[in-house]
């Protein structure tokens, strides 16, 4: 199979070779990249901003594993099942919580510090939806920034990694069998690997994040533009459910015209036993699940969204005042630093709170060892669906999912190289000529795209509001004349691209599920509907 689309963009004017390509250098990307040089394999890391500049170093709650004395895998594997809403494949879940604990370990031994207790074990703490303390956290609460700080200075002393930072993944390379050969990208900069060029590689594993950015309001950075999704289904691999985007019910309430990435109040501070109130002081999460406030996101996102409209207001707070200020300095510090940057102080004040785009619980389609539809092509972290999140993400196993399907490609790239099933390819060169170039979007169709999936396909949506989505998206791409190739013009044309798979499965799902809420089918429907909606370049089945 080869590539039938590919994004408009120059000629590459340069060339690398490696074994393996990493794209993003998240803990899930930069885990695949030390793993296989344990292996001797040659590896390079292609990330679009600065090394620790990915979504991992964001995480503020934790990383969730059995840990814990009385905590066993199966109880994990019951909580996140739950959570999933009916849509978990189990044997992936039964992966993630099995091989997680030896996962946090490996971790640590490469030089993650967490936070300890007096005894020096590992301290745990709670969030939505576990019934256990078992989320191990750093630094109170930058525990991505922790796991951020230690993988970048393992891979930044090995000489035999090659990086390339500020360079925007393009499209993927094949060979006359549609197997992998390496892809195309754009780095931005002065130097030798200025511009377009091309990496030819025996296997390529897409690391790239979220895809947040199609919404106004999102905890996601600026880079989280969905160009890995994008790239696969140009490349013809299977995505699955990409209507599974999970809104953090708690985001610092900026003003109703804030736009990009928001700050994140964690979970954890509801974990430690924050309260959810309206502006009366009434706690209105109490009777509506046994967990209160630490219910299943989607339950939470939710009850915050149906309050907001029962009230007329545009948030909801978070109290934290019985904290006291040594707990907020000690625990929550880089909380407490953004809320009073922000001129509110958790110490003394009511949080102002909103549900925001946080997760995509949906992505390019794996097996449980990381291999996607397309034969070379391997995914992991939250570009990628291993089945593990269903349709509902639950706390803190994003970082897990990342380290332990990180770990099991890199562990399937050494086993095909010792077999020798992992040769040079070449590139089926009149192939990617063929493809056909996507026009495209100017810059300003940002703005446009994230305007119309606020309104039409965010916390809430129905048969219309998607309809006038669809139909919004749509018309941006009415013009035929395509912008000028530009970094910008290639991140709103990946944008548009997942946005309209997006909504189209959406529209399909005609029912409630996880973090998926039509207004206009307001039940879980498990007779029609407990099934992945498959999306493959275009089209959704």
């Amino acid at each position: 199979m080869t590539v039938s689309h590919r994004l408009t963009a120059p000629a590459p004017g340069w060339t690398s070779t490696t074994d393996v390509v990493v794209v993003g250098s998240g803990v899930a990307g930069l885990t695949v990249a030390l793993n296989v040089r344990k292996a001797g394999l040659r590896a390079m890391v292609v990330t679009k901003a600065m090394l620790d500049d990915g979504s991992t170093r964001w995480a503020q709650g934790g990383i969730a594993a059995a840990l814990g004395e009385g905590d066993t895998p199966e109880q994990h594997l019951a909580d996140t099942l739950v959570a999933g809403a009916g849509l978990c494949d189990e044997a992936a879940v039964r992966t993630l919580v099995t091989e997680g604990p030896d996962a946090v370990r490996h971790l640590i031994a490469t030089g993650a510090a967490f936070d300890l207790d007096q005894d020096g074990e590992i301290l745990l703490t709670r969030e939505g939806g576990h019934h256990r303390r078992r989320i191990a956290h750093a630094g109170g609460d930058a525990t991505g920034a922790e796991i951020s700080r230690a993988l970048v200075s393992a891979v930044r002393s090995d000489p035999g990694l090659e990086l390339i930072e500020h360079a925007l993944v393009l499209d993927l390379l094949t060979d006359a069998d549609g197997h992998a050969a390496g892809l195309t990208l754009h780095v931005m900069g002065e130097g030798q690997r200025d511009g377009v060029g091309a990496i030819r590689a025996r296997a390529v594993v897409l690391a790239t994040g979220g895809m947040g950015q199609i919404f106004s309001a999102t905890t996601n950075p600026a880079v989280s533009t969905g160009d890995g999704v994008a790239l696969a289904l140009r490349a013809g691999a299977e995505v699955t459910d990409l209507e599974f985007v999970q809104f953090h019910p708690t985001v610092l309430w900026l003003g109703a015209e804030a736009e990009g990435q928001q700050p994140l109040v964690s979970e954890a501070v509801r974990g430690e036993g924050a309260h959810l109130v309206d502006a009366d002081g009434v706690r209105f999460m109490v009777g509506q699940h046994e967990l209160a406030e630490l219910a299943p996101r989607d339950i939470v996102a939710k009850a915050i969204t149906r309050r907001m409209q029962e009230l007329g207001t545009e948030h909801m707070y978070l109290d934290g005042r019985h904290f006291g200020a040594e707990m907020w300095a000690e625990r929550f510090p880089t909380i407490l630093a953004s809320c009073r940057s922000h001129g509110i102080d958790p110490v003394t004040e009511l949080i102002p709170v909103a549900p925001a785009a946080h997760y995509a619980s949906g992505g390019v389609r794996t097996d449980l060892l990381g291999r996607t539809t397309v034969p070379g092509l391997y995914a992991c972290g939250e570009v990628a669906c291993t089945g593990v999140h269903g349709a509902n993400r639950l706390a803190s196993n994003s970082l897990l999912e990342g380290l332990v399907f990180a770990e099991r490609i890199a562990a399937d790239l050494t086993s095909r190289h010792r077999a020798g099933d992992l040769p040079e390819r070449s590139v089926d060169v009149a192939g990617a000529r063929a493809a056909r170039p996507v026009p495209l979007l100017a810059p300003e169709a940002r703005a446009d795209i994230q305007h119309l999936m606020s309104t039409g396909a965010g916390v809430l949506r129905s048969a219309a509001s998607m309809a006038g989505t669809a139909t919004g998206l749509a018309r941006l791409t009415a013009d035929e004349k395509s912008a000028d190739p530009a970094v910008e013009s290639w991140e709103a044309t990946n944008l548009h691209l997942v946005a309209t798979a997006l909504v189209a499965a959406a529209a399909r799902r005609e029912e409630t599920r996880g973090c998926h809420w039509r207004e206009d089918f307001p039940d879980r429907d498990d007779v029609n509907w407990q099934r992945h909606i498959i999306s493959s370049g275009p089209t959704t089945r």
